[in-house]
C-alpha cells in the first residue's frame, strides 16, 4: 500500500458534511446515505457548540426530531453555525429550526399533519427547478412524518416544492445556499432521496466523493503510528468477531509485534469458539494472540445479576481488569529485553459508529438505548484518562465499511462475513441471571440454529442470527410424561447498518425443523419461539 503520508482523523482529511442531530430516529441514515455516495459525514449532537468542533465542515445538515421548535425545552443549535458561510440543509425539524430562528411565528402546530407517502411538486423558475432537485422529475414521491408546519415563508426565502397539504414542503434562500425540506430524503420510502442528498453534498457543498476504505487504510495506519509512537506498545481485545479482527489486523499492520492481541475467554463464548479464534488469528492472520481463561471470575461476578445494564457494566469493567493485569505481566516479561521493553499504555477496541450512537446520551434530546460494554460500560478510570488509554480505529465506521476495510487488509470473506457477536457474549442472550447451565443451553441451541442456517445456504443472506433463553418455563409433553422446561427464543434479522433491522422471513418448515432439533438435542428445553420484532421497536439482541 505504500507509506502513508497523512496522520490525521478522517474529518481533517476528507471534506466532511456535519450532521447535527435533533433526536430523529433517522439521523444515522443521513450519514449512511452520504457515505454510500462516498461523501464523508459525521454526526454531532445539536447542542454541540461551533467552538467545540475541531474541523470546518463543507456543509451542515440539521436533522429531524420529535420536538416542536416552539416548546419551552425544545432543542436549538448554536447560532454561530449559520454564520459559518457553508451550505445548510434543514430536514423536517431542521427546516422548522431554520424558520423559527428568523421569527417565532413562522412555525405552528399543523392542523393537517402528514405521515407516510406524499407527492411533492418541484416549482420551476424560468423553466428550471432548484439545483436541490436538479436532474429529478418535477413530481416525486417522498416520505413525510410531521405534525408541525411552516405558517409563513421566512424572510429571504422562496418556495421550491409543495404538496397538497404543505405549501412550503421545500424552501431555499434567495441569495445564500440555505435549504429546508419538510420530508425525509434519507429513508428508502423517498425513492429519489439519495439523489437529493447528492445534489446538496456534491452539487452545492462541492464535497469530493473520495471516502473509500482504500483511502482510509493508509490514513488510519499513519494516524495509529503517530499516536502510538515509535516505541509504544498496544494491547488489543480480540474476540474473533469482525470488528475486533479487523481492528487487530489494522493495528498489527501499523506497528507489527508491538501489538499484543488478547482473547479473554469469559466462559460466555459460542461452541468451540475459543479454539477457532486462536486458529484464525495465529495461523491465518499471523497475529500473536494470548488466550486468557477468566471464566471463573466472570461467572462469580455475574452471580445474582439479572438487570441487563448491570451485566454490561460488570462485564465491561471485568474485561479491563483482565487486560490491565495482562499488560503488567507482559511488561515484566519484556523488562529484560531492550528490543521488547516499553510500557503498554494503549488499549485497542473494535468500537463502531452504531455503538457510539446508541451508547452516548447526547445533551440534547437523544436518549441512551443501552450501554455497549466497550463504550458506555467502561470503568470510570478509563473515561477519566487513568489506566490504559483507548484506541478505537473503527469508531467512525459502520459495519459494512468495516467489512470492506477488512477485505482491503486481505482478511478472508469467511472472517469478514461473520455475523456480529456481542462482547458480553451469551450473557446478553439469557433473560435473567447467568449460570453455566443456562449458558450451555444457549450455546447448544445457537449451534443448532447457525449450523442449519449454513446448511440451508442462508448465512450470508442474514445480517445476524442468534438463540436466546427465556427463563420462564412452559409445560410440555415428552415421552408421554409432563415436562416443565425452558423456552428458547430464535432471532434473525435483515440489516445493513445494525441500527435498523427487519425480521428474516424463514420458510415455516425450516423453523419447524430447527425447533425439532433443538427440543430433541438441547437438554432442559421443551419449546422454541421465533421473534418477528423489527428494530425499532426492539433491539437485535435481547438484552
Amino acid at each position: 500500500m505504500g507509506e502513508p503520508a497523512e496522520a490525521k482523523p478522517p474529518h481533517e482529511v476528507f471534506a466532511t458534511i456535519l450532521v447535527l442531530d435533533f433526536g430523529s430516529q433517522y439521523t444515522h441514515l443521513i450519514i449512511r446515505r452520504l457515505r454510500e455516495i462516498n461523501v464523508y459525514s459525521e454526526m454531532y449532537a445539536c447542542t454541540t457548540k461551533l467552538s467545540e468542533l475541531k474541523f470546518k465542515p463543507v456543509g451542515i445538515i440539521l436533522s429531524g426530531g420529535p420536538n416542536s421548535v416552539y416548546e419551552k425545552d425544545a432543542p436549538h443549535t448554536d447560532p454561530a453555525y449559520f454564520d459559518l458561510d457553508v451550505p445548510i440543509l434543514g430536514i423536517c425539524y431542521g427546516l422548522q429550526e431554520l424558520a423559527y430562528r428568523l421569527h417565532n411565528e413562522n412555525v405552528v402546530a399543523g392542523t393537517m399533519g402528514e405521515y407516510g407517502d406524499a407527492d411533492i411538486k418541484a416549482q420551476r423558475v424560468d423553466g428550471h427547478v432548484d439545483r436541490l432537485f436538479e436532474g429529478l422529475e418535477d413530481d416525486m414521491k417522498v416520505y413525510m412524518s410531521h405534525g408541525d408546519k411552516l405558517a409563513n415563508l421566512p424572510d429571504g426565502f422562496h418556495t421550491i416544492a409543495s404538496t397538497r397539504n404543505t405549501e412550503y414542503a421545500a424552501i431555499a434562500h434567495k441569495t445564500q445556499p440555505i435549504y429546508g425540506i419538510q420530508f425525509h430524503p434519507e429513508v428508502t420510502h423517498t425513492p429519489k432521496g439519495i439523489a437529493i442528498l447528492k445534489n446538496f453534498a456534491v452539487g452545492i457543498c462541492k464535497a469530493e466523493q473520495n471516502w473509500t476504505m482504500a483511502n482510509f487504510v493508509d490514513i488510519e495506519i499513519a494516524r495509529l503510528r503517530k499516536l502510538v509512537g515509535p516505541k509504544g506498545q498496544v494491547l488489543g481485545a480480540c474476540s474473533g468477531g469482525v470488528d475486533s479482527t479487523v481492528a487487530a489486523k489494522l493495528m498489527h499492520q501499523a506497528i507489527g509485534d508491538r501489538f499484543h492481541a488478547v482473547l479473554v475467554d469469559h466462559g460466555l463464548m459460542r461452541l468451540n469458539e475459543r479454539e477457532q479464534v486462536q486458529k484464525d488469528l495465529t495461523e491465518d492472520l499471523k497475529i500473536n494472540l494470548i488466550a486468557v481463561d477468566a471464566s471463573k471470575m466472570f461467572y462469580a461476578g455475574l452471580q445474582g445479576i439479572s438487570d441487563p445494564e448491570a451485566k454490561r457494566k460488570f462485564i465491561g469493567g471485568a474485561f479491563i481488569d483482565v487486560f490491565e493485569k495482562e499488560a503488567e505481566r507482559l511488561e515484566k516479561e519484556a523488562a529484560s529485553d531492550p528490543e521488547r521493553a516499553g510500557k503498554i499504555e494503549w488499549f485497542l477496541q473494535g468500537t463502531l459508529y452504531p455503538d457510539v450512537i446508541e451508547s452516548i446520551s447526547f445533551k440534547g434530546p437523544s436518549a441512551t438505548i443501552k450501554s455497549h460494554h466497550n463504550v458506555g460500560a467502561l470503568p470510570k478510570r478509563m473515561k477519566e484518562g487513568r489506566g490504559l488509554k483507548l484506541i478505537e480505529p473503527l469508531r467512525e465506521l459502520f459495519k459494512d465499511e468495516v467489512r470492506e476495510l477488512g477485505r482491503q487488509l486481505g482478511i478472508s470473506d469467511r472472517l469478514v462475513g461473520r455475523h456480529p457477536f456481542p462482547g458480553p457474549g451469551i450473557a446478553l442472550r439469557i433473560l435473567g441471571e447467568v449460570t453455566p447451565e443456562r449458558v450451555e443451553i444457549v450455546r447448544q441451541a445457537d449451534h443448532v440454529f447457525i449450523t442449519m442456517i449454513r446448511e440451508a445456504g442462508l448465512y450470508d443472506k442474514i445480517g445476524q442470527a442468534l438463540a436466546a433463553l427465556d427463563l420462564s418455563r412452559a409445560v410440555g409433553v415428552m415421552g408421554d410424561l409432563r415436562t416443565y422446561r425452558h423456552i428458547v427464543l430464535l432471532r434473525a434479522v435483515n440489516t445493513t447498518d445494525y441500527m435498523t433491522a427487519s425480521p428474516y422471513l424463514f420458510e415455516p418448515d425450516f423453523l419447524a425443523r430447527v425447533s425439532t432439533r433443538i427440543v430433541n438435542e438441547v437438554p432442559g428445553v421443551c419449546r422454541v419461539a421465533y421473534d418477528y420484532t423489527s428494530k425499532p421497536p426492539g433491539t437485535i439482541e435481547f438484552e
